[in-house]
């Protein structure tokens, strides 16, 4: 396997007196093609009978769908959403999670220079009243919803019975098939709209996930993601020298999945094989099946599956094979990573490969298409979220013993769809974004080393003594510290002296520990209760000071749950709403209410 080329960044770096710093790199933003459609035209005409899409069928095999075939067919969608009255001002809207239909409506709609939102299914499928989904709709106004299953969607497109209605499977009556749009004849109708399709086009509306505030429908030009595409391929070359073939479930209604990956793939001539898994306990062994069939040569994921296949992969030698023979990268986003699943995953790649694979993160925003920093140092340990992308200017304003990171150039979105005062306040005097994160340098000398996240700005908080504490990084070395016994932790203390938490446990750790059955209350177990004992105390010993010494903690009760956005889209805590809506667990925790809560003993 040829070893993946990575760029080699120098920067031009400024200081201001007032301590705020611009950063940008050298050089220009290599041309691109202008729309995301002329890649899906390049490589129909280029590489016709290459595998584009695949997603299983109803006996378990794959189909695949090729490049010409892909182009052919949403062309001909393209005509029909034209002669169902759709265009600029009149949009689609999906409610399906991700399918081959849902691709294709995808491009169809940018062939057609129809913008498309795709909306979290959650919103269709959680809610008996459907509260985010009529917003959208209402803010959106849309011609057309297209929904893959019309069992499994019928109670939501029942809430939008002035909308028509398409589905790939089980249409209700009066909506239409695939088959029906695609009969349309305008197919000089669909040419002509694309003649007309240029960077300033509406691609796209991406719902934010709300973990800081109410969803905000962030206008996707054409520009703002072929630039955004340009800037991943300068940044990892390989990808256009080797389309890269990958297995991937990362929902399309979320930035990371619809923009950073789907769009790799196509602008860059590769394989999209939709994997219907997940990483959940009872889905993990789907995503384990795909990946020994397709061998992946690139992947991305939330860090939860990475702690997943950090113990699949030391039990199965034939999928720690699949996943690192032909594997040139690995990404992680959303959260935070375990130091104890980075080992384990970067020592079995070492083994099967024969040298280091790059196993990194990135930072982002749905407002930046997302990719905006890049890291491709083999480094250590996780966290280190890169430099910004070649095209972008960075300025980094002092806060809190780090940054707070804003930027300008043209992969940032112009701004909010019909929110004029949300766009004004997401944008400063100079026209850079602000990103709403705190981040801080690897090295304070030497900027180009990279930034690690400091956690979201919103969701720092003061303890009652008046010391910030910055939760990104303390979750992180929370989870650290616990070494397995946690997969996630809401950190708690704002109006109290004292740091607290609120542990999500590893249950087959737990398990584990138990003998094999996981208690109720895993706390009431005598073997999980000491063997949290012993990490809180190591933990709290060497704590710096309030900020960072962890005093209690507890399990947290009911499950996170995303329709009070308490799970982002991006599959990561919402901290802030967690803390919100479990205050009288908090409460309760303080006042030591309760025989399951753990308290650091003193040195």
């Amino acid at each position: 396997m040829n070893a993946p080329t990575f760029w080699t960044p120098e920067f031009v770096i400024t200081t201001q007196k007032d301590g705020i710093v611009t950063m940008r790199q050298t050089g220009e933003l290599p041309p691109y093609r202008p729309t995301i459609i002329a890649s899906l035209i390049h490589w129909a005409t280029q590489c016709p009978d290459r595998i584009f899409l695949a997603e299983r069928d109803a006996e378990q095999r794959w189909a695949t769908l090729t490049y010409a075939n892909a182009l052919a067919y949403s062309r001909a969608l393209a005509a029909g959403l034209l002669e169902q009255g759709l265009g600029p001002d009149k949009p689609l809207i999906i409610l399906s999670e991700n399918s081959v239909s849902h691709a294709l409506l995808g491009l169809a709609a940018q062939y057609a220079g129809v913008p498309y939102a795709p909306l979290s299914p959650s919103w269709s499928t959680l809610s008996g009243s459907f509260t985010r989904l009529k917003a959208a709709v209402n803010l959106l106004n849309p011609g057309l919803v297209f929904a893959e299953d019309g069992d499994k969607y019928r109670d939501a497109l029942a809430a939008l019975p002035d909308i028509p209605a398409i589905c790939a499977i089980n249409p209700p009556t009066n909506a239409l098939t695939m088959q029906d749009l695609a009969a349309s004849r305008g197919r000089e109708n669909a040419d002509k709209a694309y003649a007309s399709v240029n960077g300033k086009s509406v691609a796209k509306y991406l719902f934010t996930s709300g973990s800081t505030g109410t969803p905000k429908a962030v206008i996707n030009t054409q520009n703002m993601l072929a630039s955004n595409q340009a800037m991943m391929v300068d940044c990892m070359p390989f990808l256009a020298e080797e389309p890269p073939v990958i297995v991937d479930w990362s929902p399309w209604h979320h930035t990371a999945g619809g923009n950073y990956v789907f769009n790799m793939v196509l602008v860059n001539g590769g394989s999209f094989y939709l994997d219907d898994g997940r990483p959940s306990p009872t889905d993990f062994w789907k995503t384990v099946r795909n990946i020994k069939d397709v061998r992946p040569t690139w992947h991305f994921a939330v860090p939860v599956f990475y702690d997943q296949l950090a113990k699949a992969i030391t039990d199965d030698s034939d999928l720690a094979a699949a996943f690192f023979e032909r594997n040139k990268m690995m990404v992680y986003a959303g959260a935070g990573l375990a130091q104890h699943s980075w080992d384990t995953i970067k020592q079995k790649g070492r083994e099967i490969s024969g040298s280091d694979i790059l196993f990194c993160t990135n930072l982002g925003s749905t407002e930046t298409a997302p990719f905006a920093f890049g890291c491709t140092d083999n480094t250590p340990s996780p966290g280190n979220v890169g430099v910004p992308a070649r095209g972008l200017k960075l300025k980094l304003i002092p806060c809190e013993g780090g940054y707070e990171p804003l930027l300008k150039g043209p992969s940032i979105t112009q701004g909010y769809f019909k929110n004029d005062a949300g766009t004004r306040d997401a944008f400063d005097e100079d026209g850079f974004y602000h990103l709403g994160d705190a981040i801080r340098p690897a090295d304070p000398d030497d900027l180009s080393k990279g930034f690690f996240f400091a956690g979201r700005l919103a969701e720092n908080f003061k303890l009652s003594t008046g010391t910030w504490v910055r939760v990104g990084a303390l979750r992180s070395a929370i989870v650290d510290a616990f070494g397995g016994l946690l997969r996630d932790v809401v950190v708690v203390g704002e109006n109290h002296s004292e740091l607290g938490a609120l542990g999500i446990a590893n249950d087959a750790t737990l398990g584990e520990l138990a003998g094999g059955t996981l208690p109720e209350n895993p706390l009431s177990h005598p073997a999980i209760k000491a063997a949290f004992q012993q990490r809180l105390n190591t933990f709290a010993a060497t704590a710096s000071g309030s900020s960072t010494k962890l005093v209690r903690m507890t399990l947290l009760g009911a499950v996170p749950d995303p329709e009070l956005g308490e799970i982002t889209d991006k599959g990561s805590l919402n901290q802030r709403a967690l803390r919100q809506h479990r205050t009288d667990q908090i409460e309760a925790m303080y006042n030591n209410q309760g025989t399951l809560i753990i308290a650091a003993k003193p040195k």
